[in-house]
């Protein structure tokens, strides 16, 4: 049997090599319109601020390597041009010599991934404006950088994984740098309370925040530099423009093929990851999947899946049935020393799709023991099911221990998992890891706790009218008050519940919510209609960021 495999990277090259190991007889015929087949395109922006200094450490094998270790014929700068479905052949062209050939095949498997959106607004193709895709779009800038060393001003298109992480080094580039975001946030998957504090963090480090505005066009004024036009009128100077506006998936190849694509654009595959033609299989970037969380189709580039895909597609071709389970877009990414997390649907994708019987909560715990030297405080939000407990969704940011909850978090989504699964979840404990009573453990306590009306819930955001009842003692509430709150602190509640009114809904709020809690038992056991305002202060503070 022959496979010819289009594109490596990160699907296509962990299907080729999976290939190999479980069929020795399969002829495989790697094409790869790059000059690398498989490099770490998640590290570029760390190779341009110097994180990252040896291009090398980027390449994650060559061409060398996979013929030698598991003789796949791999073909570098040669672009597959063509589909014949009924044929069954591949017209691909040598990008050194122009020549073409037609190359057959038994299967085929497309791993096109993505391409940089690139809109066409005036003065886009202007020296000193670069996407960051490629190992050669990376070397572009160093070299931009390196030959205008006077040049210490950047405008950074999009807010996205990419975009913020060129931000975070071309300010340790010692830039002046400006991001400019279309949306009313950063980080679009995470609800605009937890992106948030990512935007003051930007702030904090001297990032001009344009937010809610669109660029449209770019101009070279007389000093040389590029003004980069944006839809409110506001033009803001740069030495260097990035583009980060996100990415497309790649389909051309599949059209050509007849293949069918999906209602989001991408090409559609089964859980086996072949295509409409049962000779054609997709991975990657260019595919659409399930959501396990929403069932609804979507796309997701991320390494993870294709790596995924692509051992999925090789078992399938080679005859042993494998299914692809579906993604939960488990993300991260590092700011200027701070994590940033999230996995499972959010509230506004939730919310989009009309679903509105789930939960949500709000917890600060520290990432290990307090009493060990060096606890750092985790925010998380957590989402679930108000019908029986499964968890939906979860995001967080803090300093430490942000990935490890995450992970744990989003394995449980994965088989299902309840927030009753997550209070009792055995995970390793010593003082300088975490507690006893785990972040993980307290966010599925702290919910199952609401399920079982142990906690009723209120929300900052809920626009209720009840009764604000602040716990906090008085030197807390005098660093920050409440408006319009009564003020009776934990410790002397019992003592003085006749100051609270009988006659209206109780929202009970301290720093974080654990003293709110405490009073709300202690509330509702003595007849009161009480809830706790999920978050405490800092979720308000958090919102007011």
């Amino acid at each position: 049997m022959k496979i010819v495999i289009i594109g490596g990277v990160a699907g296509g090259a962990s299907c080729a090599a999976r290939l190999r190991r479980i069929d020795e007889a399969a002829e495989i015929v790697m094409i790869e319109r790059g000059p690398y087949v498989s490099y770490a395109n998640c590290g570029l922006p760390y190779h341009v601020g110097g994180v990252i200094e040896d291009e090398a450490s980027l390449l994650i094998a060559n061409p060398q390597l996979f013929r030698d270790q598991f003789a796949i014929d791999v073909r570098i700068s040669t672009e597959a041009t063509a589909i014949d479905a009924k044929a069954k052949t591949v017209t691909v062209r040598d990008l050194a010599t122009g020549a073409e050939r037609a190359e057959t095949y038994d299967k085929l498997v497309l791993a096109p991934g993505a391409t940089s959106i690139k809109p066409p607004l005036p003065g886009i193709d202007l020296p000193g404006i670069f996407h960051v895709r490629t190992v050669p779009d990376a070397r572009a800038i160093r070299h931009w950088l390196g030959a205008n060393p006077k040049g210490k001003r950047a405008v950074v298109i999009g807010g996205g994984f990419i975009g913020l992480e060129m931000v975070e080094n071309l300010v340790h580039q010692d830039l002046a740098v400006t991001l400019v975001e279309m949306a009313d946030q950063i980080l679009a998957p995470l609800d605009v309370e937890q992106a948030r504090p990512a935007e003051a963090l930007l702030r904090r480090h001297g990032v001009t925040l344009v937010l809610g505005d669109s660029v449209t066009g770019f101009v070279k004024n007389p000093s040389g530099a590029i003004d980069v036009a944006t839809k409110s009128g506001a033009t803001y100077p740069a030495d260097i423009v990035i583009l980060a506006l996100g990415v497309r998936p790649d389909t051309a190849l599949a059209k050509s093929a007849g293949l069918t694509l999906g209602d989001r654009g991408g090409i559609k595959v089964d859980a086996h990851m072949r295509t409409s033609d049962p000779a054609i299989y997709a991975v990657g970037d260019a595919v659409e999947v399930r959501d396990i969380v929403t069932d609804a189709d979507t796309l997701l580039a991320l390494a993870g899946p294709a790596n995924r895909q692509g051992r999925i597609a090789a078992d399938n071709i080679a005859g042993r049935t494998s299914v692809f389970r579906g993604v939960q877009g488990t993300a991260i990414i590092g700011l200027f020393g701070t994590t940033f997390a999230w996995t499972g649907a959010s509230e506004k994708t939730l919310r989009r799709l009309g679903r509105t019987a789930y939960e949500k909560i709000y917890l600060y715990p520290n990432h290990h023991a307090r009493y060990y030297p060096g606890a750092k405080m985790i925010s998380m939000k957590l989402i679930f099911a108000k019908s029986d407990g499964r968890i939906l969704g979860a995001q967080a940011y803090g300093e430490d221990g942000v990935d490890r909850r995450i992970d744990v978090i989003a394995t449980l989504i994965q088989k299902g998992g309840t927030v009753y699964d997550l209070e009792e979840a055995e995970l390793c404990y010593a003082p300088q890891y975490g507690s006893a009573k785990d972040a993980a453990n307290f966010a599925g306590m702290i919910a199952a706790n609401v399920l079982r009306k142990d906690m009723p819930l209120v929300h900052w955001n809920a626009g209720n009218t009840s009764l604000l009842l602040d716990v906090r003692d008085p030197a807390e509430i005098e660093a920050y008050a409440v408006p319009g709150a009564l003020n009776i602190p934990l410790k002397q509640l019992r003592a003085r519940l006749a100051e609270v009114p009988r006659d209206r809904e109780i929202a009970v709020i301290c720093r974080s919510g654990q003293r709110a809690y405490l009073a709300t038992r202690i509330l509702l056991q003595n007849g009161y209609a009480a809830k706790t305002l999920s978050g405490g202060v800092l979720a308000v503070q958090q919102s007011e960021t």
